[in-house]
């Protein structure tokens, strides 16, 4: 397992008045610090805290985002009205319903 391979992030916390580091692979985990620097380093240890205690329990460790594979598919509900109108938005430019969501969905 490499840790390098999770997904971390570092954002400001305006209610906490440091940066919050934050992974991504484990969303109940977090670090806070004064330094973007030191906030992803508290969770990168966090992170290799947790993954040895799992790891030492027997539990199933997350898998790193990075690692996962995607079909490429998925299916999303939406209201008729809006299906309607997205069907002939795609028919006025001539492209496939997929295409017309899948650019909107990219932007």
């Amino acid at each position: 397992m490499n840790l390098d391979h999770y997904t971390y992030r570092v954002t400001w916390s305006p209610e906490d008045g440091e940066h919050v580091g934050l992974c991504v692979e484990f969303p109940s985990l977090s670090w806070l610090a004064a330094s973007p620097e030191k906030a992803l380093a508290g969770i990168r240890q966090v992170v290799a805290s947790v993954v040895e205690d799992m790891q030492a329990n027997g539990e199933e460790i997350p898998q790193p985002m990075a690692e996962r594979e995607y079909s490429g598919k998925f299916q999303v509900r939406v209201p008729p009205a809006v299906h309607r109108a997205l069907a002939m938005q795609a028919a006025e430019e001539k492209v496939s319903l997929n295409r017309l969501v899948s650019a909107k969905l990219a932007v």
